[in-house]
């Protein structure tokens, strides 16, 4: 029931924002998870524009000219926020046409992690697509905005999120159904997973680093070492981990999970895929 009531009001309040003109008009979105959203959204209408590579969430990467003229020209650009888009703040902190979904208490929010797994208090996770119940409230958000873009098409967007929250429950259950009687510990190089992990069973044991662009240290691996859960563990990876990084904290497995999405072409076949691959991996 919160949950709805807060959803309801993140509505009512794009809607207040989007007072403005209902003629056919682009919507931008910032990153790849969020033009996998909208995709699945606008299917069989105009999709919007994606103003990041795939491989560019946020974190890296910077604006063209062209991106620039693309967000100008645009009726709403829609981004999840400087937490996670660093490289589009400048551009869009203040962008009279930019919606930012940090900025709305539809979704459900995690601290940032330490490397041992501890919360940081005041901080927020960005990666909440990850989390199923997230990704099925950013569709309805997208479909309020894509409505008020192009009304033509609204009885069509609420009809694909319908769509996009039953194939999403379906993922879900799939995986559980391969339910073990505990849950399965893993290690990430960065923490980058945990809006995964209450809908896939899986539990954080630790991080290699604080971030992917960040060498590990001496300790942590130790610490790592000392306190594994399992004999043998998996790590999850954003790219391949070196061979002699691996031979420190052997017997150990891995595997490459982009939190992207950036290998895949539909959200939730990338989402599913990503939670099986990194059970297997532990299992």
């Amino acid at each position: 029931m919160i949950q709805s009531q807060r959803l309801l009001t993140a509505a009512l309040m794009i809607l207040s924002l989007l007072a403005m003109s209902a003629q056919a008009a682009t919507v931008s979105v910032s990153n790849y998870p969020l033009f996998l959203l909208s995709q699945a959204v606008t299917e069989g209408a105009p999709s919007a524009k994606q103003i990041l590579d795939p491989s560019e969430v946020g974190h890296h990467g910077s604006i063209s000219p062209g991106d620039i003229k693309a967000i100008q020209d645009s009726k709403f650009v829609v981004w999840f926020g400087a937490p996670l888009e660093h490289n589009l703040a400048t551009s869009l902190d203040k962008a009279p046409n930019a919606i930012s979904l940090y900025a709305f208490d539809a979704f459900s929010r995690l601290p940032l992690r330490d490397v041992k797994g501890q919360p940081i208090k005041g901080t927020l996770d960005p990666h909440i697509w990850l989390d199923p119940e997230n990704a099925k409230a950013i569709t309805r958000a997208l479909a309020v905005i894509h409505s008020h873009a192009n009304p033509k098409y609204k009885k069509l967007y609420h009809a694909n999120v319908q769509k996009f929250a039953q194939r999403m429950d379906r993922a879900v259950v799939q995986v559980q159904q391969q339910k073990k009687q505990k849950l399965l510990p893993y290690w990430a190089y960065h923490d980058a997973y945990q809006y995964l992990e209450s809908a896939t069973q899986l539990q954080f044991a630790g991080s290699l680093s604080i971030d992917e662009d960040t060498a590990p240290k001496a300790s942590q691996l130790r610490w790592l070492n000392e306190q594994r859960p399992s004999k043998t563990m998996c790590i999850v990876t954003q790219s391949e981990p070196a061979k002699g990084l691996l031979a420190k904290l052997q017997p150990v497995n891995s595997t490459v999970q982009s939190e992207d999405m950036s290998a895949s072409k539909d959200f939730v076949s990338g989402w599913s895929s990503m939670a099986q691959q990194i059970r297997r991996c532990i299992s």
